[in-house]
């Protein structure tokens, strides 16, 4: 394998993703799978490059990625994280282009956790009168 350009996480909910962006062709390997085969879904594979094409390096590296935890969206979110947090160390003028966009944003959202004597985080029981 050619040298690592950059390397950086990315999280997401509780996916995590290491990133390593390597001089290349453009292509995309998650979890030792291509790009395609492991993110089916277009609207998500277009979310997860957006740091590449705001960047304007779309085929000028390739993404090594592993991801664990979360779904699916979750480890998309990761790995956007995760290359754009990898740009910003190859490249530093490329930070505030990235951060206006939104990428260098970690998403806070978490599922809340249940709280004693509720069903759920907020659920209550049925309320009865009688």
């Amino acid at each position: 394998m050619a040298d690592i350009i950059a390397e950086a996480t990315g999280r997401r909910k509780t996916a995590v993703a290491r990133v390593q962006l390597v001089a290349g062709e453009g292509k995309c390997t998650i979890n030792k799978r291509a790009f395609e085969e492991y993110v089916t879904d277009e609207a998500t594979r277009i979310y997860t490059l957006q740091p590449l094409k705001i960047a304007g390096v779309e085929g000028k590296y390739d993404v090594v990625a592993t991801a664990k935890g979360g779904g699916m969206t979750g480890q998309a979110g990761a790995i956007r994280h995760g290359i754009a947090r990898a740009l910003c160390e190859a490249d530093e003028s490329l930070r505030a282009p990235l951060k206006a966009a939104g990428c260098l944003t970690r998403d806070p959202r978490m599922k809340e956790r249940k709280k004693p004597g509720l069903r759920g985080a907020r659920r209550r029981f049925q309320f009865s009168k009688r």
